[in-house]
């Protein structure tokens, strides 16, 4: 039996992989797939025969066995702590793209919950392609197809928070009816006082925890369907690499609690209908029911240097969603730039000679 619920292939002993598109675990060499509660199943009837023990850890914390099966690596280039399944040696790191052996070990904290990834690397790599085709003067060394290969499947540390925001708010409204008199053009405002009071109930609202990964990345490749959660597995991880979390869900709350009073205050003013203008005066927000559970949301990444820079790219494991920030390729711009400039002159020239003639 495979420690750390790291399975071989039950049909020819290869290494299985998580696979998006069918859900299930693949096998490398022989193409066979199995359910994780079939590998499981079969592999216990084999070593029952032995009279050997099997044993499969819970979802609190990683078991001894899990771990040593487990391969880590701090990245010297940005200092991110990932990891991957023993049969990983060498990997490049999602965040900064420096290659790095996979050879120490770590303590990590056990994720409750996974979303299995539902778009694979060859789905990543067409919206990768996709993405480059709006971008006319990215630089060539991106969209080669040798860099585009480098892309990598990541499970992203998050908290996943809930709470209820109870809100009062004070707001100045007013409305406006205008006529005609005779010549004049009679405007009457009406001023109003609103008041307000809800509250709005929040679950799984995705915070990033790793430090390395830009909020604003991982903010923007939202919604994740959280309705998909699986509790934790290590199967889940074959093929992959997963980042360890490194801010904790007390230093992540005044982040998710900020976004959920500004949805609740949005929510609130949007009851606010049937006047020309709506101005807050206050809003006070009160949180309860606070709620934070550690998942691994999956992310497709490529990180490359361009000039002495990083640029990353992330694509939603799950929805196939794309963001990120590249560079322009300034040369390719200004040539391109002269050479409608040229063609628009000689079009011109053309023209004014249709027109009048040769002119002097």
């Amino acid at each position: 039996m495979a420690q750390g619920n790291t399975y071989p292939c039950p049909n020819c002993g290869g290494s299985l992989k998580f696979d998006p598109t069918s859900q299930k675990l693949l096998c490398q060499y022989c193409g066979n797939s199995y359910t994780d509660e079939e590998v499981k199943k079969i592999l216990q009837e084999r070593e029952s025969a032995t009279n050997q023990p099997v044993s499969f850890s819970d979802v609190n914390d990683y078991s001894d066995a899990e771990m040593s099966s487990m391969h880590a690596y701090g990245c010297t280039s940005c200092g991110a702590q990932v990891y991957a399944d023993e049969n990983t040696a060498v990997t490049i790191c999602p965040y900064c793209g420096s290659p790095t052996v996979l050879k120490e070990q770590f303590i990590a904290k056990k994720p409750q919950y996974v979303l299995p990834f539902q778009i694979d690397k060859q789905q990543a790599v067409e919206a990768l392609k996709s993405f480059y085709k709006k971008k006319p003067f990215l630089p060539k060394t991106f969209t080669s197809q040798n860099q585009i290969e480098k892309i990598q499947g990541v499970y992203v540390p998050f908290w996943l928070c809930g709470a209820t925001m109870e809100v009062n708010a004070l707001y100045n409204a007013s409305r406006s009816h205008s006529w005609d008199s005779g010549d004049d053009r009679i405007t009457e405002t009406e001023h109003y006082r609103l008041v307000r009071r809800g509250s709005v109930a929040f679950e799984n609202v995705p915070i990033d925890a790793s430090s390395k990964m830009p909020d604003n990345y991982m903010e923007a490749l939202e919604p994740f369907d959280s309705s998909k959660l699986k509790p934790f597995d290590l199967s889940f991880m074959l093929g992959y690499t997963a980042d360890s979390y490194d801010v904790s869900s007390t230093q992540a709350r005044p982040h998710v609690d900020q976004r959920m009073v500004n949805s609740t205050n949005a929510a609130l003013r949007a009851t606010a209908i049937g006047y020309d203008a709506v101005i807050p005066i206050t809003e006070q927000a009160h949180r309860t029911n606070a709620t934070a559970v550690y998942a691994f949301l999956p992310v497709w990444l490529l990180s490359t240097k361009y000039h002495g820079k990083d640029y990353l790219f992330a694509i939603n494991g799950q929805s196939g969603k794309p963001v990120g920030s590249l560079p322009a390729d300034n040369g390719r711009f200004i040539w391109q730039t002269v050479l409608m400039a040229l063609i628009f002159f000689a079009i011109f020239a053309i023209t004014l000679y249709v027109a009048g003639g040769p002119y002097q």
